[in-house]
């Protein structure tokens, strides 16, 4: 049975409260096969195993490989066209976007996610067509790539039965924009429409081809509120109950849909949400940023979970998520990249540290997030809310051997104070720079810094020359479509919603 002992000047073994980690100087973790075998004194487990392969030193710091717990797409929306717009304008932005190979695509998110210490990557496929064989392939090219790259996976389908734009329905849309763009409108809302059966058979054939495959699971993802009917959310409810699999849904992310969320159900999503039985520990819901002080009791009540998907929220003027008062009512909340971070890459690194200043509530007292829960938040936080929950997220005996080492010398150069301790160091200071190795069930997947489990500048060479052709004219004209759509649908949103009002909510500071 192989064997491999990392070694690290400091091990984190996992975070145990606000300011609490179980922490191991001059560590050791102990890797057979896929599973950690054991932690302790690095001097104790090497007299023990004299013929484990070594990994780390006594200047690297050791970490439970990250959850990157809300993703969707490799070449970033900015790369193909789109800047950040409020959301429900961006999704008309992104119609004249063009078609990327599947597999490159993900290939080049999953470099910048491993090669800032991300293991598992929750990845939610947004748009199911009726030309199903096709739609079949392109998510097997997907897997296809998470398997080749070493990394893990909860793979998922947003699945909708209502609205083929966002918050408007299909007629209400068509009324609403001029006559001659409604013909190709039309086409296109009957492209993206599919029986919900049909994407259920998806899914079940996806949960089929994966069953024992020990990186790829498959899981649930009802769209949103606006995007399923209530008949569609118990049937989605009940399928996850049936095959045990958890759900993510994108809820709230803007003031547009909680004003969406009245008007449908004369009330809250999160209460609507909880009569159709989809809350719960089974349940994470993406983004949050509108909950009012009820739902965040409702959430921490029921045991639902949440993900924070902060650059998101910033870059499409979402809003700020009441992340203090989630964590004072004990809610377990994730962390996700959604399409791209800050600097239009998937660096968790750099989203923990966004995360770690955004929250800084003016004053004296304790109204911000520590370095230690947010690091809890990108690691066991995320597992959370995956099918991996009781696998990763930690560096426990049993556990799966996802793990990342960081050169603490580099990240503390030239120089850095004693005082200063591993975890504030890395959230301080780290930088995808600083990750030297990355492990994923026992195998290599960075080395030095680099993805090492597949030809990293080969595929992106590729992928460059995929995209380095002049645009069709297809795809001219579906741009010139999209800008020819954006005044009129624009308009349809005027007045849709009281930014005023909801003012305290969107600062996040109400207490």
């Amino acid at each position: 049975m192989p064997r491999t002992l990392i070694r690290g000047r400091t091990v984190v073994r996992e975070i145990e409260g606000r300011r609490d980690a179980a922490v191991l100087s001059d560590g050791g973790v102990l890797v057979e096969d896929d599973r950690i075998a054991a932690t302790g004194p690095y001097g104790e487990l090497r007299r023990h195993n004299p013929d484990a392969r070594m990994l780390g030193s006594d200047r690297h710091i050791v970490l439970p490989g990250l959850v990157n717990a809300h993703h969707h797409v490799g070449v970033t929306p900015v790369q193909l066209g789109s800047l950040d717009e409020p959301l429900e304008m961006w999704a008309i932005t992104r119609i004249g976007a063009r078609a990327v190979d599947p597999y490159l695509d993900t290939l080049y998110s999953a470099f910048e996610m491993l090669e800032s210490g991300v293991t598992t990557v929750q990845h939610i496929f947004a748009w199911v067509h009726r030309d199903l064989p096709a739609v079949r392939q392109a998510v097997g090219r997907m897997l296809d790539a998470y398997d080749e790259v070493g990394m893990r996976v909860s793979f998922s389908i947003a699945m909708r039965d209502q609205n083929r734009s966002m918050l408007i329905d299909d007629a209400g849309m068509l009324a609403g924009v001029p006559e001659a763009l409604r013909p190709r409108l039309a086409a296109r809302f009957e492209h993206y429409t599919v029986p919900l059966e049909e994407q259920l058979g998806l899914f079940e054939d996806l949960v089929r081809s994966y069953a024992s495959h020990p990186r790829i699971a498959i899981q649930l993802a009802p769209g949103n509120l606006h995007w399923c009917s209530d008949s569609a959310l118990e049937t989605l409810e009940a399928a996850a109950r049936r095959h045990e699999v958890p759900l993510h849904i994108h809820l709230l992310e803007t003031i547009f849909q909680k004003e969406y969320a009245r008007r449908r159900t004369g009330g809250s999503a999160l209460e609507h949400l909880g009569r159709c039985g989809m809350l719960g520990p089974h349940v994470t819901l993406g983004h949050g940023v509108w909950m009012t002080e009820a739902d965040i009791e409702l959430v921490a009540d029921t045991g639902t979970h949440i993900c924070h998907n902060c650059s998101s929220n910033l870059r499409l003027r979402s809003g700020i998520l009441p992340l203090n008062r989630l964590t004072r009512q004990g809610v377990n909340v994730a962390l996700g990249i959604d399409e791209a971070g800050l600097n239009d890459d998937r660096d968790m690194l750099q989203e923990m540290r966004l995360v770690l200043r955004l929250h800084r509530e003016p004053g004296m007292d304790e109204r911000m997030p520590t370095a230690e829960e947010v690091l809890a938040m990108a690691t066991a936080g995320g597992a959370r809310t995956t099918p991996f929950a009781d696998r990763i997220g930690a560096l426990r005996p049993g556990m799966q051997a996802d793990l990342v080492l960081i050169d603490g010398d580099r990240l503390a150069g030239p120089y850095l104070d004693p005082a200063i301790g591993a975890i504030d160091a890395v959230l301080n200071r780290a930088k995808t720079e600083h990750v030297d190795a990355v492990m994923v069930g026992g195998s290599m997947v960075v080395e030095d810094g680099e993805t090492c489990s597949i030809d990293k500048r080969a595929a992106l060479d590729e992928l460059r020359r995929s995209l380095a052709y002049l645009r069709t004219e297809e795809e001219e004209a579906e741009r010139a479509f999209a800008r020819k759509l954006y005044e009129p649908v624009r308009r349809l949103y005027d007045g849709y919603a009281d930014l005023e009002a909801s003012e305290p909510f969107w600062r996040g500071n109400a207490r």
